[in-house]
């Protein structure tokens, strides 16, 4: 997620919520927050028109891993950021259980498929 969208989910400024991040720094190991480069901003923007406040921004946005946002929770305590992130981890535990069925949906695909081909080769040798 990035800086922007939690700032907006917590009730606080972006600039605050990044100000509370330098503040605690060592809580947040590059697998749980990394800043933007030029190239990636460029194709967030691009991609994603809600972000074109960003496109004349000199400022690189910060991205938020999962546990980058569980880890703010310690960093942001207001009542709105307790709620917020109650919401952002169950959206994450949605996201990981969609991934989990569409892994699976692909796996049985897959399988039909093999089934298919042996059939078709079944076929093949009978007519040839």
């Amino acid at each position: 997620m990035i800086d922007r969208d939690i700032a907006m989910l917590y009730g606080v400024e972006t600039k605050r919520l990044n100000e509370q991040v330098r503040r605690n720094i060592e809580r947040f190991p590059s697998d749980f927050m990394f800043q933007l480069r030029e190239d990636e901003k460029r194709e967030l923007v691009a991609n994603c028109d809600r972000f074109n406040s960003l496109k004349h921004s000199s400022v690189m946005p910060y991205a938020f891993t999962e546990q980058g946002v569980a880890m703010l929770f310690s960093v942001l305590r207001s009542h709105q950021a307790v709620d917020a992130n109650i919401q952002i981890m169950r959206a994450f535990v949605q996201m990981r259980k969609f991934a989990q069925n569409t892994q699976l949906l692909f796996s049985e695909v897959v399988s039909i498929k093999q089934h298919q081909i042996q059939a078709d080769e079944r076929i093949d040798e009978l007519f040839s």
